[in-house]
């Protein structure tokens, strides 16, 4: 947890300057190894260095991947790509349980998890460099490398990057070589700025309680460990399909924020009337998954409202609000039962829901082209909330509209009737 904390620091610095890429390939590298040391030099001492350098890694693995996903997505599909990285962990999640049941030692347990990261390694050197990230530092260069690689690169880098063309780049001062414009720190001053980025750290913060609450204490809700473990994981898989869901950015993070908090709530109410453990997993478990689909909403969220120039800052900002509320959580005591306290439950709980009602304060950015300015900020649409006085004028123009529509029989159609009814009289007698 502290080296993950560390890696929130210096993540986002060092890749706004040398690269997303070069930090991803850096860290994927260090990260193979740091598993590896472990299974042949067991040390107590050498195993804690070892997993904060993990963890530091680790961190800036995940910030540079979901930054490249995003940015190498067109607008309409970003979720696609968010989704997809958390169901990939889900997965580890789940591929964790039975080898660790099935590893006699932890060193083994090590060396097991870090022979798939050293064989994967070469697969690493083909992932590109941030279009975005590229363009600012006018590497035209690689972007025209990248475009002639196929027909189908040039298409989607000339999507990726159409509102960035059209803009000026002349007029755009070169950055000092080896560092940052002195100016871009003016853009984290910015109240637009500094209002999404306490919504969202916040929002990180209550979602790191909440999930790592439950997964910390995954053991203590009466199910063997392994089980626990491996439904913990499964219990992410349905984060794919997400996507599906045809709504915007806000209002799908409040519906998952507000599920997560009444799922946890449910879970706590029912863990204190000595309900089924099964139950209570359950319950807790369905928290977990919607906490889990508002948290890489969130951090897809993060990256559409930020702009490009301090992007990679204010996301590891974010991550940083959440690495403490990581390690909060690992110092929260339990019960002497080894259950979760009722303190810790009303946290779990009621940090989703505050956060549901901050995110009314963000714009919507669905299928909107990522900012490079503050100015950008600006232009995304903002959802209005109606006014009561809104909502009666369009409930009484609604129920005007019912009330029209309503079928009648015109009279001339009665007369018709009755005419035809007469004359048929008339020529029976």
């Amino acid at each position: 947890m502290v080296g993950l904390l560390l890696g929130s620091l210096v993540g986002g610095a060092v890749s706004d300057r040398y690269g997303k890429r070069t930090v991803l390939l850096v860290c994927v590298y260090v990260h193979a190894l740091c598993g590896l040391v472990p299974a042949l030099l067991p040390r107590a001492f050498l195993y804690l260095a070892v997993r904060c350098v993990t963890g530091v890694c680790c961190c800036c693995i995940n910030i540079c991947s979901f930054s490249l996903a995003v940015e190498w997505t067109p607008p309409a599909a970003r979720l696609w790509a968010s989704a997809f990285l958390p169901f990939c962990f889900s997965l580890g999640m789940m591929g964790g349980a039975p080898l660790a049941w099935l590893s006699a030692t932890w060193t083994r347990l090590h060396l097991t998890l870090a022979v798939p990261q050293l064989v994967c390694l070469p697969l690493y050197l083909w992932i590109p460099e941030s279009p975005r990230w590229l363009l600012l530092r006018r590497r035209t260069d690689v972007l025209d490398r990248y475009r002639d690689n196929s027909p189908a690169d040039k298409q989607c880098l000339d999507l990726l990057l159409w509102s960035d063309l059209q803009k000026d780049t002349e007029d755009q001062k070169d950055p000092p070589p080896g560092g940052h414009a002195p100016s871009d720190i003016i853009y984290l001053r910015h109240p637009t700025v500094l209002l999404r980025l306490f919504v969202m750290s916040f929002v990180s913060a209550a979602s790191a309680l909440t999930y790592f609450g439950i997964c910390m204490n995954i053991g203590s809700f009466g199910v063997g460990v392994y089980s626990a473990q491996f439904f913990s994981g499964l219990s992410e898989a349905p984060c794919l399909l997400v996507p599906l869901v045809r709504l915007g950015r806000r209002p799908i993070s409040m519906l998952a924020l507000f599920l997560s908090g009444a799922a946890c709530f449910l879970s706590l109410l029912l863990s204190r009337y000595d309900a089924q453990p099964v139950l209570v997993m359950s319950l807790a478990l369905l928290g977990k998954l919607c906490i889990l689909a508002a948290l890489f909403i969130s951090i897809l969220y993060s990256i559409e409202l930020f702009p490009t120039v301090v992007r990679q800052r204010c996301v590891s900002l974010v991550n940083l609000s959440f690495r403490i509320g990581c390690l909060v959580n690992s110092v929260v005591p339990a019960t002497p039962t080894g259950a979760i306290s009722l303190a810790a439950m009303v946290a779990y709980s009621s940090g989703p829901i505050a956060g549901c009602a901050l995110c009314l304060l963000l714009p919507e950015t669905s299928g909107v082209p990522l900012p490079d300015s503050v100015e950008d900020c600006d232009r995304q649409p903002m959802p209005r909330l109606p006014s009561a006085g809104a909502l009666w004028r369009k409930w009484k123009l609604v129920r005007s509209q019912t009330r029209n529509t309503e079928p009648e029989t015109p009279p001339a159609e009665k007369d018709d009737t009755h005419t035809h009814r007469t004359d048929k009289t008339h020529t029976q007698s």
